[in-house]
């Protein structure tokens, strides 16, 4: 079965899903969520979230699963290493295959659980703040928001 709860954010409003067992979208785009009710993990994941936005919470502990392909679930995975606070860019991100740069930028910007699986953690190898599905105002402010709550990291690379 399907579950949802709706909250209002300070980059707006996010929906998040879930089944019996875990979270498996958290999203800016607008949800046909009708007839859907939550269940205590998306009040958990709620809960979270608000304690992340009032500064409160750097890891988020719900159980989380979202549907991909073997690549993505490892760019994925590897995202979730990307310590709050920090940035890092597209290429160093990509390291270990750096053949698979865009592989790996199309498998980040396909990830469906935003803020929590931190693809607003990889900036461009240049610095700049480059592709967020949630525009990159929003991904300027959660950087900034990182940043102020663990006074360290930075939303640019300096060279």
């Amino acid at each position: 079965m399907d579950y949802a709860s709706v909250f209002s954010s300070p980059v707006g409003q996010l929906t998040i899903m879930a089944d019996d067992d875990s979270v498996y979208a958290i999203t800016f785009a607008k949800k046909d969520i009708i007839g859907l009710t939550e269940n205590d993990l998306t009040k958990r994941a709620w809960k979270q979230l608000h304690d992340y936005f009032e500064g409160r919470l750097t890891v988020f502990d719900f159980p989380i699963k979202q549907k991909g392909t073997a690549f993505q679930q490892t760019v994925w995975q590897k995202l979730l290493g990307v310590a709050y606070g920090k940035t890092v860019s597209y290429a160093k991100f990509s390291a270990h295959q750096p053949l698979a740069i865009r592989a790996i930028a199309a498998a980040n910007g396909k990830n469906n659980i935003a803020i929590v699986v931190p693809c607003h953690r990889v900036i461009g190898s240049n610095g700049k703040l480059v592709g967020y599905a949630g525009g990159l105002w929003r991904k300027q402010w959660l950087l900034q928001h990182e940043r102020e709550v663990a006074q360290q990291g930075q939303t640019e690379l300096k060279f």
